[in-house]
Parts: C-alpha cells; structure tokens; sequence
C-alpha cells in the first residue's frame, strides 16, 4: 500500500509542484493507525508546517475542534477520506492535495469559480497542422509576422540548442506570443532556461522564505532570486506572455520572471499561483499529503502563492469563439502591432558560451 502511494504522489503530483527543487517528507510513525491517528497526524503536519494561515486569516485550533468531533473508530476508508478532504478544504487552496489508493483530495475552486479563458480547439486553429515542435514547445509564425509559442509544461527539459533553433526560426517576426495558458508547471529550470532568453543583464525577480520552526510565522528572512541571462540567441523585440487561473508551479514563476523583463507585457487573467517549494508527508495509513510550503514573493516583495495579475485582463468572449477567434491571441497581436521595434539596433544577438 504505502508503496503504490509512493509511486502515485511522484506520478500525479508534478504538475502541481516545482520539480527539480528539493522536497521536504516527514513520516508520523507515533500516532496509531486509526482514524482518530490519522486525523490527529494530517492536522498536525499541516499546523506545523503549512505557511499560509495568517494571510488567510484561518483559525486552524478552532478548525481541529470542529472536525476531531467526525471521527470515530467505526469509520471506513472512504469517510475518513472525504472528511480530511472537507478540513483542508477549509484552506481554499487548490494545492493541497491528499493521496490515497483510490482518490485524491483537491481544492479546485480556486480555478473552477473562474473563466477558464482558453480553447484547445482555437488553439489548433491559430497552431493549423504545420507547426514546429522543440523541448515540449510548439511553434509557428502567424500570417501578420507574428510569433507564436505555445508552452503546455515545463516538466519536458528544454535545451539551449533548440532554443537557438527556435529563435533563429523566429526572428524575422515583429514580436513574439509566448502561450502559457493551462500550464501546470514542471521542472522551474527549465522555465527559467526559457525566461533568461529574454534579457542581457542578471534580473531581480522576486524573493523567497523557508519554513524555520513550527509556529505559524516561522520563517526564514527573505532571500533574493536572480535571474541571470541566457547563453544563446536573446530576443529583444515586444514578448506578449498569455495566461490564465490554470497557470502554476513553475509556471506561476515563468510568469514572475517574464513580467521583471524588458518589452515583456502579460496579458489575460490572473495566474493560479502555487509557487512554493513542495512539502510532502505521510499518514500513519500510508495516505500521502503534499503542499507548497515555501512563500515565494516578486520583486517588489508582494507574496504570489496566490496568484499574479496581468498588465491587461482579458477574458475569451463568447462572440468571439463563435467565429473561430481568441480573444486574448488577437489582443496580443494589436498590441505587438502597435509598439513600434525597440531600436534599429540588432534585435536578437547570438551570445554563445558567454
């Protein structure tokens, strides 16, 4: 059992975390195999070592008085399960998941009880059917000179040759469409592999804090994150990044680091968040639990494990899917085509083993 548990959180998980990074696990052998045990252990993991309770105003002691009333020896698997479920609920956050054999607790109302602003089949249609595929990034220049990318994850790694290859393609467009939509993350590398393509000079992009004790507000002072440039093909000319409340993880971060670099301008809705480093503990049953536990802020030190607005909100209409349009592609589109080239200088530099 625990086994298969194992392997379901490293299978199902990583699009809901930063891979790549290291990962926090804790065990709660003390407490007994009952469901009282495993009530008592899941609170437990989460009051010493979840970071979001005071932004969220929660009162996790009232909380574990409310629920340790539900349980009782006579319980199944099942009940238990859906009141756990129910408790972390209480945190609205939608990533925090638990991992038994046959389900798995989420919180989905943080993207559900929004538009979800993006179409896979108005995808297809602006991608048609010769488009470039290179390191999980599918690629194609629209009729207007329009660059357009579609990233679906960051979790295929992404190498500094086909990123040349893909500039190179690309460079005689006006400005280019990074699509991130429905990106739930991956490896971070491989998002920052992407976002140091876009700038020449090493980038304040945003803090980070670890968990230091077990009291709510135990936290590390804040460390700096830098994003250094890219060895390769850097792109120079106007970046509109694409997104939507599906957008996490890694990709959450993809969108904080774009949004410190230059002719870069974020379009569409506010992203899901999730940043943080994942935590990941075990029940006395086996079940897993698994959250971000690590507060990420940007760089003006704004905390963005929920989420980053864009510079220009813009929703998918209705009318416009009906005739066979994206509302947020062709926002972008006007836009690049409205600013005019940065300068006459050389848009793009091929800087190799700088």
């Amino acid at each position: 059992m625990r086994k298969l548990l194992h392997s379901l959180l490293y299978v199902l998980v990583p699009a809901l975390t930063l891979l790549g990074t290291a990962t926090s696990c804790v065990t709660n052998d003390e407490l007994p195999d009952n469901p009282q045990g495993n009530f008592e252990a899941l609170w437990r993991i989460m009051d010493e070592h979840y970071c979001f309770f005071s932004q969220k105003g929660i009162d996790w002691q009232e909380v574990h008085n409310r629920y340790a009333r539900q349980f009782d020896a006579s319980m199944t698997a099942k009940q238990q399960f859906e009141v756990m479920t129910n408790m972390l609920s209480e945190l609205k956050d939608g990533h925090v998941n638990l991992y038994t054999s046959f389900n798995i607790g989420r919180y989905w109302s943080w993207h559900e009880d929004y538009p979800k602003n993006y179409s896979d089949s108005l995808q297809r249609l602006y991608l048609k059917t010769d488009y470039l595929i290179a390191s999980g990034l599918d690629y194609t220049i629209f009729d207007d000179n329009i660059g357009y990318v579609r990233c679906e994850s960051f979790q295929k790694a992404i190498g500094a040759g086909n990123l040349d290859d893909i500039f190179l393609h690309l460079q005689p467009c006006n400005g280019l469409i990074i699509d991130v939509r429905n990106n739930g993350g991956g490896n971070v590398n491989n998002a920052e592999e992407l976002a140091a393509r876009f700038t020449n000079k090493e980038l304040l992009v945003g803090y980070i804090q670890h968990k230091t004790g077990k009291g709510h507000n135990d936290f590390s002072s804040l460390k700096p994150e830098y994003l250094k440039p890219g060895k390769g093909i850097r792109w120079h000319k106007p970046v509109v990044v694409l997104t939507n409340r599906s957008v996490f993880s890694a990709a959450n971060e993809f969108v904080k680091y774009m949004k410190c670099c230059p002719n870069v301008t974020i379009v569409g809705d506010r992203t899901g968040g999730g940043a943080g480093l994942p935590f990941s503990s075990e029940l006395p049953n086996g079940w897993g639990i698994r959250f971000s536990a690590c507060p990420m802020y940007d760089r003006d030190k704004q905390m963005t494990e929920f989420g980053i607005d864009p510079d220009h909100n813009v929703s998918l209409t209705s009318e416009d899917f009906a005739r066979g349009k994206d509302t947020i592609i062709e926002f972008a589109r006007k836009m690049i085509k409205a600013r005019p080239n940065p300068s006459k200088r050389r848009e793009w530099d091929v800087l190799k083993n700088l």
